[in-house]
């Protein structure tokens, strides 16, 4: 696919980077010369330096040949604005960036597609929304969902104590028979290697597990792990960020009982103007005194999502000594990843991915729904829609010529959930949840053409 990307900042360059690794052909354009330095000496793609609003640069990229224009600066007008002329100019697909997130709630009545613009994608909404996914299902570390929960994807890291620790994927099988919920993906303790499980696959102590669970899996998953999945009532928020804004809005409106602490006096009163069910804090996050004189041992949840990412994690770490059972920090830095589960921080989130994730499943073949990076391992979950063409239309699962380092978590069929063993028989419409490590996903990907 030829890709133009507006805007080489962190969420462009990461898409950038992700991009070329797949053999994209990519051009990155910002009128930033150091940023495009940066971009030109580390990846292998083209960049142009000048204004993706002006029409000689967009020309000069050749987007009347482009499959997908991606407008991700920090300013949404410019974004808008790209999107726009490019379709105008022939680009086949644009998705731009955006900080409103009215514009996504209100995206058929302005009819912004046929305004040009294909695809609105806010990374804070989609944060917030993640954080909210998190504490619905807070016995885990990291979850997505697929339909609207039909199939919803969870991860934990197992102990000696639980009960298929020490057994092979098929030994627990054979203990649980009747489970709503299937491994997907392992990532070893102390090591950096995805492993997608098979039957004699081993389940061992300090893995780390990513499961689908169908409806009611994730409870079964509880139980039998013996997590729980606690009532989260009390939150505190650090950081009055569009983040921590948007995620203090949605769940007192849902009913949560929230305090957001923020540094800035006159950002700390903007909040308590707009947000009259949030208790509004001025101060500084990183004062201990202050947490525990708002009583943060008392609280069931909390949430770091300031600007820096130090902050963030030694907050949560605070937060985490005083007994506070979910902690959710916002990183920028990807290499943190790594430590999130060492530390002892429950769940990093990161922009860049998230917006990655979102726009990654443009980027696939075949007829992808949906689309996300499972944290820290090389491995990808991808929904896709079965065509009567497909080749794995009207055939059982144990039939497909399926590549080793793929499996299938689920599928959807007539939005109901359901882990499919060897005996399912795939259907036109059913959507078909895929985990596999990146060198599987073209062979994947021909199946569902």
């Amino acid at each position: 696919m030829k890709i133009i990307i507006a805007g080489a900042g962190e969420v462009g360059f990461h898409l950038a980077k992700l991009l070329s690794y797949e053999s994209q052909e990519i051009t990155l354009i910002d009128p930033d010369k150091e940023s495009l330095l940066n971009a030109d000496n580390h990846l292998d793609i083209k960049v142009v330096k000048g204004d993706a609003t002006s029409i000689s640069i967009l020309k000069d990229s050749r987007v009347a040949e482009s499959d997908l224009v991606i407008a991700v600066t920090s300013s949404e007008t410019t974004n808008i604005t790209v999107c726009v002329l490019a379709k105008q100019l022939g680009a086949k697909r644009t998705i731009a960036r955006i900080s409103n997130t009215e514009f996504i709630q209100h995206k058929d009545e302005v009819g912004f597609t046929k305004l040009g613009i294909d695809e609105l994608i806010s990374p804070e909404a989609l944060a917030a929304a993640e954080i909210r996914l998190l504490l619905d299902q807070s016995a885990f570390s990291d979850t997505y969902e697929f339909e609207g929960g039909a199939l919803t994807m969870v991860a934990l890291n197992l102990t000696r104590t639980m009960a298929f620790a020490g057994k092979t994927v098929k030994e627990a099988a054979e203990i649980f028979p009747k489970i709503h919920f299937v491994p997907i993906a392992i990532q070893r303790f102390g090591t950096q290697f995805t492993i997608i499980p098979r039957g004699d696959t081993q389940l061992k102590d300090g893995d780390h597990v990513v499961f689908i669970t169908s409806e009611g899996g994730a409870e079964e998953l509880c139980k039998i792990t013996g997590k729980t999945n606690r009532e989260i009532k009390n939150v505190m928020i650090l950081g009055g960020s569009k983040i921590g804004f948007k995620t203090a809005r949605d769940l007192a409106g849902s009913g949560f009982n929230v305090k957001l602490i923020e540094k800035d006096k006159n950002r700390a009163f903007d909040i308590a103007d707009e947000l009259p069910n949030v208790l509004v804090i001025n101060g500084d996050g990183r004062n201990v005194d202050l947490l525990e004189e708002e009583n943060i041992g008392d609280m069931d949840a909390f949430i770091a999502v300031t600007g820096n990412s130090e902050v963030n994690i030694m907050s949560s770490l605070v937060a985490k000594s005083k007994n506070v059972k979910k902690t959710i920090s916002l990183v920028e830095n990807m290499d943190y990843f790594e430590l999130s589960q060492s530390i002892g921080i429950d769940t990093l989130i990161n922009k860049k991915l998230l917006a990655a994730n979102t726009i990654f499943r443009y980027v696939r073949r075949g007829e992808v729904v949906a689309m996300t990076k499972l944290n820290n391992m090389n491995a990808e979950l991808l929904e896709f829609r079965v065509k009567a063409r497909s080749r794995v239309c009207n055939k059982l699962i144990k039939d497909i010529d399926f590549p080793r380092s793929a499996i299938i978590g689920g599928v959807i069929r007539d939005g109901v959930g359901n882990i499919a063993l060897g005996s399912f028989k795939i259907q036109e419409g059913d959507r078909v949840v895929i985990c596999g490590l990146p060198r599987s996903i073209k062979d994947v990907e021909k199946l569902f053409l």
